[in-house]
């Protein structure tokens, strides 16, 4: 990006440091810095004043904000994060909260482009939130974000993809009348082991009808296992979840809602029994 980019502001730049420091150890960021071009003049031992003190120097000695910029690009190089992807895209996405407002995105390319500015920090945390981008052009469930919206302005996947996984079995216990949960939850709402199921994904006339019940039972099942178990469990830093996997995990429970949404009740159900 060759035009001139306006001086970011105090608070601005407080933000941008702030995330960048986060970004790097110190000796990466003594590193990088001679890297941008930009001098180390600060004595401070806490990373994200150190860059805010060289941004803030070099930017008021040329008039514009080239510099910090240029040092984006330098520390957010997508090679710097090799097999953490994750961390990349969550300091991608926290510097692009503020970018936004000075109308220039941070890409995955590590380039920064210009955008249109915006002017409510709603609008910020949306347009920064890949994710919530993400699921919202794939039309995902309204359940689904209605248990996970504070995790997903947080970009906090990890309990995101639990509160997904709650949200499914929430329904099925509304539905069914059901207290259980997990597996026990799913085989007592869809096993057909005395004939009929609490809950019909279809109306089982036939085999095949038969079989895609069965099928959407194991796929719930297997959810739970996979995700809610584990993310239920194990530490977040022992089970890290990347921006793919929340998506593709999430995009599956909103498969399910709307299926449950169109299950049939049936009188074995405790909601039905006296």
């Amino acid at each position: 990006m060759a035009q001139t980019v306006p001086s970011f502001n105090a608070g601005q730049l407080e933000a941008i440091s702030r995330e960048l420091g986060e970004a790097m150890t110190g000796s990466q960021l003594s590193r990088l810095l001679p890297d941008a071009g930009i001098a180390d003049i600060s004595s401070e031992s806490t990373k994200w004043k150190r860059v805010y003190e060289a941004l803030a120097a070099r930017q008021a000695k040329e008039g514009r904000g080239n510099a910090v910029c240029r040092f984006i690009r330098v520390a957010m190089a997508p090679e710097r994060f090799g097999n953490e992807p994750e961390r990349f895209e969550a300091h991608r996405e926290g510097l692009n909260l503020t970018l936004a407002f000075v109308g220039l995105e941070l890409r995955e390319d590590g380039k920064l482009y210009r955008a249109k500015p915006t002017t409510s920090l709603t609008e910020a945390q949306e347009r920064a939130n890949a994710l919530k981008v993400k699921l919202r052009d794939r039309n995902v469930h309204q359940d689904v974000l209605v248990f996970c919206r504070a995790e997903l302005l947080q970009k906090n996947y990890f309990h995101a993809v639990f509160e997904a996984t709650k949200s499914v079995a929430d329904k099925i216990r509304t539905k069914t009348g059901l207290t259980s949960d997990g597996a026990e939850l799913v085989d007592e709402a869809f096993g057909m082991k005395s004939g009929m199921p609490a809950l019909a994904f279809n109306l089982l006339q036939n085999q095949t009808e038969r079989s895609e019940h069965t099928g959407l039972a194991m796929l719930t099942k297997g959810m739970f296992g996979t995700f809610r178990n584990t993310t239920a469990h194990a530490p977040k830093v022992s089970w890290p979840i990347g921006l793919d996997d929340a998506l593709d995990l999430l995009t599956l429970a909103s498969l399910l809602h709307r299926r449950l949404d169109a299950a049939h009740v049936t009188p074995a159900a405790p909601v039905n029994q006296v």
